[in-house]
């Protein structure tokens, strides 16, 4: 019997791809690429090691989750005898020791239908970006509510499940894994280092797009939970409220301020600027703080602090392409912004 077998998903990753499969197959020799509409000659390296290729059709629209359906699906049909699939995105590379000690702890817990570990960042120090990723892998120890892209699954919960939602272009973990608690099953991530992943995140507009897409997944994900009362929890809800209030806040304080200014009251002006400029600051200062424990230094949770309320705005932006697409029934289409 195949253990396990492993589905890799990517888009012109390049050398990341070169590093990822074949840290995959030193694990399994069952491994699926599904290549999302790569040119840098991804499909050709993958198929030049022996790793079985999907190529999707590049006239629907690129969603991570459909590239793990379709490889997850590839992967039971040409070994339907392998047990749990591991995801495991293309610009990532599984680090060796990872791969036994989840499945002693699949084994050990039955009703865990997924397990996932530490994803780490290849070059954290590259850039403000890459740390800020760095920071957000750094999530707590113990049952957890979902896992990331990189996970280990009993593919039996999976296919029970119905796997991802093909639809969504953000959030699609948290989704599938909210379907999995209501099951009845569990999530879990142990103390354990599972990936080295590079953000490659080198650009302002490549992280404003990154928050624009985080910021549309979260409003179609609160939008479909809430919808749907049988799940008894409402996901990225208190995020995108979050973002509105703070948008909209700083937007009408600072209308406020300009609206003083020109009608001869420059003092009320300077106060209202002051006091948005000093709640900003306030609450950069509170999430660092709160950051602090899982950063190695103030360095990277001041960045973590400051980076987190920033993306609000992007995040706010992403929400009202959500809404707007919602209106006129236009589908989501992948925001893209790595290079």
């Amino acid at each position: 019997m195949n253990a396990v077998g492993f589905v890799a998903i990517g888009r012109n990753e390049g050398e990341r791809l070169k590093l990822c499969l074949p840290s995959l197959c030193r694990e399994s020799g069952c491994v699926v690429y599904v290549d999302s509409g790569s040119t840098d000659g991804s499909a050709e390296f993958a198929r030049s090691i022996g790793v079985e290729v999907l190529p999707l059709d590049t006239s629907v629209t690129f969603t991570m989750s459909r590239a793990r359906n379709a490889g997850w699906k590839t992967l039971l049909g040409r070994w339907p005898e392998t047990e749990f699939v591991h995801f495991v995105d293309g610009d990532c590379e599984l680090i060796e020791g990872w791969v036994p000690a989840a499945l002693d702890f699949l084994a050990a817990n039955p009703q865990a239908a997924a397990v996932c570990g530490r994803r780490r960042e290849r070059f954290p120090n590259k850039s403000v970006f890459n740390r800020l990723c760095e920071t957000e892998w750094n999530t707590p120890v113990g049952e957890a509510k979902s896992c990331g892209g990189d996970s280990l699954m009993r593919c039996g919960a999976l296919v029970e499940a119905g796997g991802f939602n093909e639809s969504l272009i953000a959030g699609e973990e948290p989704e599938l894994c909210l379907r999995l608690r209501k099951a009845g099953w569990k999530i879990w991530r142990i103390h354990k280092d599972m990936t080295r992943h590079d953000a490659n995140i080198l650009r302002w507009n490549q992280w404003w797009r990154r928050c624009m897409r985080g910021g549309y997944g979260a409003a179609d994900v609160a939008a479909r939970t809430a919808a749907n009362p049988a799940l008894g929890e409402v996901l990225f809800g208190g995020q995108v409220r979050s973002a509105k209030r703070w948008v909209a806040a700083i937007s009408c304080a600072l209308a406020a301020a300009i609206a003083a200014a020109a009608a001869g009251f420059w003092w009320a002006g300077i106060a209202i600027a002051a006091a948005v400029c000093a709640a900003i600051v306030l609450q950069m200062a509170r999430i660092a703080r709160d950051a602090r424990r899982r950063c190695p230094d103030w360095r990277a949770a001041s960045e973590y602090g400051i980076l987190t309320v920033l993306a609000k705005f992007p995040q706010f932006l992403g929400i009202r392409k959500y809404a707007r697409d919602r209106r006129s029934n236009t589908g989501a289409k992948l925001i893209e912004y790595k290079t």
